[in-house]
């Protein structure tokens, strides 16, 4: 049986533990038919080992999104790893990093480096992987994907990764405006708290934990990836043609209720 996303090529980075969303995104964009592609930086074998654990075989490509050496050759090295007659559907950003010093209370005394060093690998790279992968994409266009943290209030202990959050949504709208008329929509998913990885890095994480616990209409469990996932592969697919600079919540409906 067909799925919504056969016969479709997706990119998807932040491929680097099995508990991740992007983890779940590839997997479950293999399920509903798509040929995957995934990046890494820094621990090709590590992404190349958690690769082997998807339904089938995806190629593995080098990507640091502050490298433009990376970014200008990323279409040529896909083409090399898949094929020179390749082309891009669908691309998911799932890439966020800020110092340990832009966390964890210190949002007053941390300097100007920390802050633009969240803000580019957070935020401005959205831009820039969609630029990378624009070659990829003929006139039929695609779908750009980004996971996101709501980002309207202000989180305990989240500080600038919150503010690079914001800078993400308001990436999305931008980009959405400049590549809708060349077919291309982009899209976030504003995920509640997954414990992963990059989640370990955030001080005080069960204050989260603690939140969602008691707010959550629907509930919400943290070590559970694929509700935000599905929500990333239906917008990579052609059910939503005419959506795009939208927010897509993801948070068991934490967003929609107060304290």
């Amino acid at each position: 049986m067909s799925g919504i996303l056969t016969g479709k090529r997706v990119l998807v980075t932040g491929v680097l533990m099995e508990s991740s969303i992007a983890f779940h995104t590839a997997r479950l964009a293999q399920e509903q038919g798509a040929d995957v592609v995934l990046t890494g930086y820094g621990r090709l074998g590590l992404v190349e080992r958690v690769a082997r654990r998807l339904p089938r075989p995806a190629a593995v490509v080098e990507l640091d999104v502050r490298d433009t050496g990376h970014l200008e050759t990323l279409a040529g090295r896909v083409r090399e790893s898949v094929g020179a007659d390749v082309r891009l559907d669908g691309v998911v950003h799932s890439i966020a990093f800020a110092p340990q010093d832009a966390l964890g209370g210190n949002f007053l005394a941390t300097g100007w480096d920390s802050v633009a060093t969240a803000v580019e690998v957070s935020a401005y790279s959205l831009k820039a992987l969609a630029m990378a992968c624009l070659p990829l994409m003929d006139e039929r266009g695609g779908s750009v994907v980004g996971l996101d943290f709501d980002a309207r209030t202000a989180w305990p202990a989240y500080d600038w990764m919150g503010v690079a959050k914001a800078a993400l949504e308001a990436t999305s709208r931008y980009v959405a405006r400049d590549l809708g008329p060349r077919g291309v929509r982009c899209n976030l998913v504003a995920a509640g708290p997954i414990r992963t990885m990059a989640a370990k890095s955030i001080p005080g994480f069960d204050i989260f934990r603690e939140v969602w616990g008691s707010r959550a209409p629907l509930g919400w469990d943290v070590s559970d990836p694929e509700p935000a996932a599905r929500a990333v592969v239906a917008l990579l697919s052609d059910w939503f043609p005419r959506t795009t600079g939208e927010i897509v919540h993801v948070d068991g409906g934490v967003h929609a209720i107060g304290a």
